[in-house]
C-alpha cells in the first residue's frame, strides 16, 4: 500500500478525534486554550524546523515584504477558526462543527467561482446547489442559520484559498502564522486574571502544552500524504475527519440529533457524494487520457 495512505489515515484520524482532546480541557476557557495552542504550536514548529535544519526560506521572506499582509490575514483566519472550534466543542456542538468541515470542500469550489473565476463542472454546480438547499432546510428547522458550521467552513475555506495563493508548505506556513500570533497570545496569558496554567492540575498543564504537538503532528502527516497521494485521493479521504467528529458527537457525547437535522445532513451528504463522484470521474478521465497518449 502507498505510504501516503498511512500518512493520510494518521492525519485525518487525528483531526477526527481532536474533539476528545479539547473536551479534556473543558474546564479551561476557550480563549486561554487558544492562546496556549498558539504558543506551544510555535514552539513545536520551531523544534521541527531546527531538527530539519530548514531555515533558508525565512531569508527569502525578507525579499517580499508584501507577504506580511498575507500572513496577517492567514493568522487572523486560523485564530478565528481555532477559537470557534474549541468553544463549540466544549459547548456541546461537535455535530455542528462536523457539518462545517463536511461543507468545506463545496465552499472551496464556491470561493473558486466567486474569487478566482473558475468554472465548476456540472456535477459540482449540482452539489453546491443541493448543499445550499440543505443549509436552507437546517436554517428553517433551527429557526436560525447554522452559523457555527458556516463560519468554520468559510473561515477555513478562505484560509485554504490564501494558502494556495501564497504557495508555502503547511509546516512553514503554520510557523509564520503562529509567530504573528505569539506576542498577543503571550500578553493575553500574562494579563488574564484567572490563568488556568499552573493554577489547576498537572494534567491540565500537560494537556495545554501538548496542544502544540496535537496541532503540529497532523500537519506533518498531511505533508507526507500530499507528497505521496494525488489530490483526488486526498480530497476524498478528507471526509474521514468530519465523519469521525460526527460519530464522536453522537455516540460518545450523546449530543441531540433530531429528525430535521438528519434530513438536513442527508441533503448535504448527498451533495458531497455527487462531488466525490465528480472527483472520481475526473481522475478516471485524466488517467485514460494519459494512458491513451
Amino acid at each position: 500500500m502507498n505510504i501516503g495512505i498511512y500518512y493520510a489515515l494518521g492525519c485525518y484520524g487525528l483531526w477526527g478525534i481532536l474533539p476528545i482532546y479539547w473536551k479534556l480541557l473543558k474546564q479551561v476557557p476557550a480563549d486561554q486554550i487558544l492562546s496556549h495552542r498558539i504558543v506551544w504550536s510555535l514552539v513545536f514548529m520551531l523544534m521541527v524546523l531546527l531538527f530539519k535544519r530548514d531555515w533558508s526560506w525565512i531569508l527569502r521572506l525578507k525579499e517580499n515584504p508584501k507577504l506580511i499582509f498575507w500572513f496577517l490575514a492567514l493568522s487572523s483566519l486560523i485564530s478565528i477558526n481555532w477559537y470557534l472550534y474549541i468553544w463549540a466543542v466544549n459547548d456541546g456542538q461537535i455535530v455542528e462543527t462536523s457539518l462545517g468541515y463536511f461543507m468545506n470542500p463545496l465552499v472551496n469550489v464556491l470561493l473558486g467561482v466567486v474569487l478566482l473565476k473558475e468554472r465548476p463542472r456540472r456535477l459540482q454546480w449540482a452539489a453546491i446547489l443541493i448543499a445550499f438547499s440543505g443549509v436552507a432546510f437546517l436554517t428553517f428547522a433551527y429557526g436560525k442559520l447554522p452559523w457555527i458550521a458556516l463560519t468554520l467552513a468559510f473561515s477555513f475555506g478562505i484560509y485554504g484559498l490564501l494558502k494556495k495563493l501564497v504557495a508555502i508548505g503547511p509546516l512553514r506556513g503554520l510557523t509564520i502564522e503562529t509567530a504573528f500570533l505569539f506576542i498577543p497570545a503571550i500578553i493575553f496569558l500574562a494579563t488574564t486574571p484567572s490563568p488556568a496554567f499552573t493554577n489547576t492540575t498537572l494534567g491540565t498543564d500537560v494537556l495545554l502544552v501538548f496542544g502544540g504537538i496535537v496541532t503540529g503532528t497532523p500537519l506533518l502527516l498531511f505533508a507526507g500524504a500530499a507528497r505521496n497521494l494525488s489530490m483526488t485521493t486526498l480530497g476524498l479521504m478528507q471526509y474521514m475527519a468530519p465523519t469521525i467528529q460526527f460519530l464522536i458527537g453522537i455516540w460518545i457525547y450523546k449530543e441531540p440529533f433530531s429528525q430535521d437535522q438528519l434530513i438536513g445532513f442527508s441533503i448535504i451528504w448527498f451533495a458531497l457524494s455527487l462531488f466525490a463522484m465528480d472527483l472520481l470521474s475526473l481522475k478516471r478521465a485524466t488517467y485514460n487520457a494519459k494512458k491513451a497518449s
